[in-house]
């Protein structure tokens, strides 16, 4: 007997599943970062339509880095229980369809970023190669953590160009402190996959850390903690600010008592938990500047 097509609603879902609209921690953990460097260089003001830009860019192109990622990930991801039921993995969308709609989304975004200055859309292209390349280190280095966190980084030099036209010294250290932040959640992430990473020959910080990734992701951490502090003294930002550090601090106390015995849930709860970290910071920036 012939086998139906599927249905087009069943189509469209497997293409917003593709793209992770279903689960949308990843935009702001994206998102977050993204708001500083607007909120850092435009000193609490950034103008609507380079706000309105970057908040769009940011979901299509984590959109475009989920697609691009399952698809390397096409022929691991079925060993995996978490990812076993992905479109890529259970047939719904082609390999083919993914790389169309990645470019379709590549070219949404730099349709965008033309609305903005030339050094922000010079930047861009690093976003781009940034977020294709990502996927395939996992095959190749136990950091491709260090190159996710690079990807989601970027995003804080093209806001300060896009904004001011121009890349202040001290972008460097806002982007330095959220790569850090980022290796570290990114860590209980993989730490989730562990035993299904090691079975397929997958690398990861998680792997690489072994035993000791607790005490490594807890001094990521604390580093992180300490760039937060130095922003704050860099752009001379006030108590509302401060409070906002301390708050991501207690969550983050909070996300080494939940990894303490290396359970797959608790790891995933860790990485989740990050997203209020990231509103905590973006929380202190905007009422800084709201009350000056």
């Amino acid at each position: 007997m012939q086998r139906s097509l599927p249905s087009s609603r069943h189509v469209l879902f497997s293409y917003w599943e593709l793209m992770r609209f279903h689960k949308p921690v990843g935009i702001f953990l994206l998102l977050w970062p993204t708001y500083w460097g607007l909120w850092l260089a435009a000193e609490g003001t950034p103008a609507w339509n380079t706000w309105l830009i970057f908040t769009l860019g940011v979901i299509v192109m984590r959109a475009a880095g989920c697609v691009i990622n399952d698809y390397a990930d096409r022929h691991i991801d079925g060993h995996v229980k978490r990812t076993q039921n992905r479109p890529l993995v259970n047939g719904s969308i082609s390999p083919q369809e993914a790389l169309a709609l990645f470019a379709g989304l590549c070219l949404v975004a730099g349709v965008l970023v033309l609305f903005t200055n030339l050094l922000t859309i010079l930047l861009s292209v690093g976003a781009l190669l940034l977020a294709a390349s990502y996927p395939f280190m996992k095959r190749y280095t136990h950091l491709p953590q260090v190159v996710l966190g690079a990807a989601f980084s970027w995003s804080i030099p093209m806001a300060f160009a896009a904004q001011t036209g121009k890349l202040d010294p001290a972008v460097w250290l806002v982007y330095f402190t959220n790569l850090i932040w980022t290796v570290s959640y990114d860590t209980f992430y993989s730490m989730a996959d562990r035993e299904y990473d090691r079975r397929v020959g997958v690398k990861s910080t998680a792997i690489l850390f072994a035993e000791h990734d607790r005490l490594i992701t807890g001094c990521l951490q604390g580093i992180a903690i300490i760039g937060w502090l130095m922003i704050g003294s860099r752009f001379d930002l006030g108590i509302a600010y401060y409070g906002g550090v301390a708050v991501a601090g207690l969550l983050i106390g909070y996300q080494q008592w939940l990894i303490r015995h290396r359970e797959p849930k608790a790891c995933l709860n860790a990485f989740l938990n990050n997203n209020w970290v990231g509103l905590s910071i973006f929380a202190g920036l905007a009422v800084h500047y709201a009350s000056i």
